[in-house]
């Protein structure tokens, strides 16, 4: 069996059957579970369709801040979107090949990434950090929202959020989010003068 269709088997294996798989940057995949050693304390999650240099300066200023290495991780479900089928997914690994390991999960919420990677922090721009401190993405049930909170803190993690332009031009950042009482210091935030990307991956992908 040639290395492709290895490649293709096992993703098609991960893909049906869950858990996280490491994809390293030089093409091997090894799997992983909560307890492995090797797992990551940085992550920046994303569709990466495309991956574009935002996400690569992103993970650059984020490592300098936690002086750790940032690692990228792709959920193959999402909680808005239907999940991406094999080819998705190749086309999405294949431009970190040889420049940064992948971490694929089946980890659509941040609940879920939390337990997959305790004691991580997880990278986010402004847009994403406000779904996580939001009722209205939790059912609009307040007692939800403040149990994944919970979650997140009794798990070790902690959010890096980076600021992302709104409609209107404003950047917004993690000062202005209506982060509940108890919870500000699990969030942490990447200043403008160090990180500001205002295109976002679906503008890149309407302008060709």
């Amino acid at each position: 069996m040639s290395d492709a269709a290895s490649f293709v088997d096992r993703l098609e294996h991960f893909v049906g059957t869950g858990g996280v798989l490491h994809v390293a940057a030089d093409g091997r995949m090894l799997p992983a579970s909560a307890g492995d050693t090797t797992l990551p304390k940085a992550l920046l999650p994303g569709s990466f369709n495309p991956v574009h240099r935002g996400h690569w300066e992103l993970a650059k200023v984020a490592a300098e801040i936690l002086r750790t290495p940032v690692a990228f991780e792709l959920s193959v479900v999402n909680v808005d979107k239907p999940a991406l089928c094999v080819a998705d997914v190749r086309r999405r690994l294949a431009p970190f090949k040889g420049q940064a390991s992948v971490w694929l999960t089946h980890a659509a919420r941040f609940v879920d990434k939390a337990d997959q990677f305790p004691g991580a922090t997880f990278i986010v721009g402004a847009d994403t950090a406000l779904r996580i401190v939001q009722p209205r993405y939790y059912d609009d049930d307040a007692s939800h929202m403040i149990a994944a909170l919970t979650l997140l803190r009794d798990r070790g993690c902690r959010i890096l959020i980076a600021c992302r332009t709104d409609a209107q031009g404003k950047c917004w950042k993690a000062s202005e989010l209506p982060i509940p009482f108890g919870f500000r210091d699990i969030f942490m935030e990447i200043p403008e003068s160090r990180y500001r990307w205002d295109i976002s991956s679906t503008q890149m992908r309407s302008q060709g």
